[in-house]
């Protein structure tokens, strides 16, 4: 009981802090994106670096130029010592280190240099504009690119800050496996080749209110390649910041036609993967905030991948990253920082397989960097993890593959990825000259026409 008590000053002291702040502090004791620039307790203070050897360039393996490449490991949590560390995990990460024989995660120094751009630091310290819409939960003005909410008094808020992070105005996938391990007792795959464009039509350099664009949070396109169930079936999805769902059109090749898919969202399963991976789970959340309230519980202070560069190692072989029951600890970096935490509570009169989520939000990047779920008897679910590393192209930080244990089921997906297929991921941050960074590219009837047939 001690340590529950403790845990929650912890998160309301966090809080308070944050909303005694105010937005002339930004790049004063706040860092540029609204984090607490002062370490303690083990977190380090912000610094304004970039963490990029000289000599990187598209093709070369990112990890070889980290800052922090060399840097020796503090301590290994493992089944032995996992209680000695429980204030700083998630329920998930102590169940997964509790349930999975050989799991563990490796500590190593923190270090806090995420930020982003000039023009994003500018248009941030604007957003007093910023604004939820009147329904509750749809963001209905902002500058952009920039961080809506740097200092966040709702969940939503908090949410909405991640979404509209800076990633340049592209994300390719040039090519990435989606892949569920084996049930038990079998050894056979899901591994889902694709490439994969998101486009952010929001987040060209300069500065526009968001009220006179689009109310577009990404739109994203991926197309498979393999396995053959899944060869040549493609899919274009716009996901809106004032729509409830998202619009989907899905080309399947054996009928040779383009159907819009008006439900394919929220918590429905995605096609091909046994049920192991709903459509709001990619990059640990995904799609509108409408079906959930959310609660700003606060801080608090957490071991979470940083600098975890696995998900980059595209040269290396699928199977020396991702093991039958867990990616293998060396792709995997731990560092204690300092993270928001949300609950979702889905809201009444609407449905969900996972009715109450917990979230937990870098406070100097705004990434996703871990979650929660619980099902509908309240039982721990599932867990979700981000692999955080420094964007070189973009200067701001960014997930770099993502993993979800099913806790029930003893199986796991990982996404988003560059491992084992021979080709980096890649942010763009000028689209010009790139089909893919156009909404029309988006379109049912383009979809038609670059499908194969």
């Amino acid at each position: 009981m001690k340590h529950i008590n403790m845990g929650l000053m912890a998160l309301a002291l966090a809080s308070t802090f944050a909303h005694a702040a105010t937005p002339q502090d930004l790049g004063g004791s706040l860092t540029p994106l609204g984090g607490e620039k002062a370490g303690g307790n083990g977190v380090p203070e912000w610094k304004d670096e970039n963490p990029a050897l000289p000599g990187w360039s598209y093709g070369k393996l990112r990890r070889e130029f980290f800052k922090y490449k060399d840097d020796k490991k503090t301590d290994t949590i493992d089944a032995s010592n996992v209680d000695k560390y429980a204030s700083k995990l998630t329920p998930g990460q102590i169940a997964l280190i509790k349930q999975i024989k050989g799991y563990k995660m490796d500590v190593y120094p923190s270090h806090r240099y995420c930020s982003a751009p000039d023009f994003v630091v500018e248009n941030t310290r604007k957003n007093s504009i910023a604004k939820i819409g009147p329904d509750g939960w749809s963001l209905a003005e902002a500058v952009v690119p920039g961080i809506p909410f740097p200092l966040p008094k709702t969940g939503e808020e908090a949410m909405y800050n991640s979404k509209m992070r800076y990633r340049g105005v592209a994300f390719e996938l040039k090519s990435t496996i989606t892949a569920v391990s084996p049930r038990k007792g079998s050894n056979e795959w899901i591994k889902a080749g694709s490439q994969q464009t998101m486009y952010f039509p929001w987040a060209n350099k300069g500065s526009a209110n968001l009220s006179t664009l689009p109310p577009v949070e990404y739109y994203t396109y991926f197309a498979y390649n393999s396995p053959t169930a899944l060869a040549g079936q493609a899919l274009s999805i716009v996901t809106f910041l004032n729509q409830p769902g998202s619009e989907t059109f899905y080309y399947f090749p054996g009928q040779r036609r383009v159907r819009r898919m008006p439900s394919y969202a929220y918590d429905s399963p995605q096609i091909g993967m046994e049920n192991q991976y709903t459509l709001d789970e990619p990059m640990v959340f995904n799609g509108t905030v409408d079906r959930f309230d959310w609660k700003l519980v606060g801080k608090k202070e957490m071991l979470v991948p940083y600098g975890s560069f696995g998900g980059t190692e595209f040269k290396t072989k699928f199977e020396d990253v991702a093991g039958d029951d867990f990616i293998a600890e060396n792709a995997r970096r731990y560092e204690l920082h300092r993270v928001w935490v949300v609950e979702a509570s889905v809201k009444s009169g609407v449905r969900h397989l996972a009715p109450k989520r917990t979230f937990y939000i870098d406070e100097d990047s705004w990434n996703l960097v871990a979650a929660d779920d619980y099902d509908a008897q309240g039982k721990l679910w599932k867990h979700r993890e981000a692999y955080v590393i420094p964007v070189y192209e973009t200067g701001s930080c960014d997930q770099a593959g993502f993993t979800q244990y099913n806790l029930a089921e003893g199986r796991y997906v990982f996404d988003l990825h560059s491992v084992g297929t021979g080709r980096d991921l890649a942010w763009e941050v000028d689209g010009k000259g790139n089909p893919r960074a156009k909404a029309s590219f988006y379109s049912a009837d383009n979809l038609r026409a670059i499908s194969d047939r």
